[in-house]
């Protein structure tokens, strides 16, 4: 079997394990953590709130069972944040303590992959705070889910490309078992993804972002790009709560997806507009590595021109009552 047929078996076994593993978390063990309406909740009814287990049970069981040659903060550091972030899902961890591990895997994984100086420093924050947004847009059917289908699935075609084999199976593990997961979470959803998937998965995406840019096989706006979808909204919706001195650790229902659906989109329109977000970042950041950067300029205005959009409905919406 060639190295495609054997990256083509061990992909189909991960989306199969997914599945079937979010479909036992959405059913027989839903009871493992619930995720109960409040105030802040897109949501009416309690539903569960364990797939992530599912998907990061298929990625790390893939990886390990494959053999594929990773950094070992990439697979420990994950490890540890399922086990943490599933804990903080039944137990409400204080939020010192979830930054705190959030902050020591990112720092053992960019000293591993041997950033130093300030160097060490940025790529610490930006994993923590990469870890941390993918949590905070983890709130409505299919987002997120959609969005480790689409930047991880970018990230194994620029590794694939670049001639990284082993980097583009461990990367299209990661999306494939996300799409074992919508399986249960594209709207209406019978599964949220919860912490223990949203807070490990961030970590991965900084993670292979950062491996990428050391590998050479892209620069270091090609990360930001194909999870620009999440990384603008929870970066400019928590500017714009720090400068009103809010509590931006606190949960809300100010992120640009939330407001939507507050006006009236169902959660089908937003999942899938934000996919078509998601794919075209990724599209395009795969056309500008191989020629110009230009359509990166473009699509940026445009993604601007949608918030702009978008903050003058919600402001037509809260003047109409």
């Amino acid at each position: 079997m060639g190295i495609e047929g054997m990256m083509l078996t061990w992909l189909l076994a991960v989306f199969c394990v997914s599945a079937l593993a979010v479909w036992l978390l959405s059913g027989p063990l839903a009871g493992l953590a619930m995720d109960t309406p409040n105030h802040r909740s897109l949501h009416a009814r309690a539903v569960p709130r364990t797939g992530g287990l599912g998907i990061m049970f298929a990625v790390l069981g893939g990886w390990w069972l494959s053999g594929l040659v990773l950094p070992a903060p990439l697979f420990w550091g994950a490890l540890v944040l399922v086990l943490v972030s599933f804990a903080d899902d039944r137990l409400d961890l204080p939020a010192g303590v979830r930054f705190a591990v959030h902050l020591a895997v990112a720092g053992w994984l960019a000293w591993r992959l041997g950033f130093a100086g300030g160097w060490l420093v940025l790529a610490v924050l930006a994993t923590g705070w990469m870890t941390n947004l993918y949590n905070f847009m983890d709130g409505a059917d299919g987002l997120a889910g959609g969005m480790a289908l689409w930047g991880f699935g970018s990230y194994a075609v620029a590794f694939w490309q670049a001639g990284e084999s082993g980097m583009a199976l461990a990367t299209a593990m990661v999306a494939l078992a996300a799409v074992g997961f919508l399986l249960f979470n594209f709207p209406p959803a019978r599964v949220f993804m919860g912490d223990g998937g949203s807070v490990p998965l961030g970590f991965l995406a900084a993670g292979f972002g950062l491996i990428g840019i050391q590998y050479a096989v892209w620069p270091a706006w090609f990360p930001w790009l194909v999870f620009a979808p999440f990384v603008v909204d929870a970066s400019v919706t928590l500017i714009r709560r720090a400068l009103r001195g809010d509590k931006v650790w606190q949960a809300h229902r100010e992120h640009y997806y939330q407001r939507l659906i507050r006006m009236g989109w169902s959660h089908r329109r937003m999942a899938l507009v934000a996919w078509a977000l998601m794919a075209s970042a990724g599209m395009v950041g795969l056309w500008s590595l191989r020629h110009t950067v230009w359509p990166v300029m473009a699509w940026a205005l445009t993604l601007t021109g949608l918030m702009v959009a978008a903050d003058r409905r919600w402001r037509q919406f809260l003047s109409n009552g």
